[in-house]
């Protein structure tokens, strides 16, 4: 098995023993940990700093940043490989874009959908290592795809993008 996680923090500390003895024996290459609100961030973040661990998974989406506050520092300074989920606000964001354009720039960097305008700016975060956008739907998952090619945005871009979104 390649990645064992703790679901939502479910009663972690007694599980993490067991995945760790996993990982010995190789039974699991990495362990991790995983939540979905906000409010377990800073948990999260405290486990960074007193467990070994190889993954995390947290929501983070240009629209629900609390994890630049801190979690995604945590888990690069801790060497913790992390997995983003909710990328689209359980898709929150599409609704909020509806009807709505790209930014004229957006082509200029490889944007040309809102689903590449979205995970491009959590790609680019130097402590993003995957993002997880869950789709059942082939022809989103393609667009999807396209969020890899071409060049990513820099900080000052980033800004930039979500400073459009917000002011739509």
């Amino acid at each position: 098995m390649g990645l064992m996680q703790i679901h939502n923090l479910t009663d972690w500390k007694t599980h993490l023993p067991q995945l760790r003895q996993w990982k010995e024996e190789g039974t699991t290459r990495y362990i991790g940990i995983t939540h979905y609100t906000d409010a377990s961030h800073e948990e999260l973040e405290k486990i960074l700093t007193t467990e070994k661990l190889d993954f995390v998974q947290f929501n983070y989406s240009i629209a629900a940043r609390n994890a630049e506050k801190r979690l995604l520092d945590a888990a690069a300074a801790a060497g913790v490989a992390t997995l983003i989920n909710r990328p689209f606000g359980e898709g929150k964001l599409f609704a909020s874009i509806k009807g709505k354009s790209l930014p004229p720039w957006a082509k200029e960097i490889g944007i040309d959908s809102w689903a590449v305008f979205f995970l491009k700016y959590i790609i680019a975060h130097p402590a993003v290592t995957c993002v997880i956008p869950a789709t059942g739907n082939p022809a989103h998952m393609l667009d999807n795809l396209n969020a890899v090619e071409g060049s990513l945005p820099n900080e000052e871009t980033r800004k930039k993008m979500a400073d459009y979104l917000k002011n739509l």
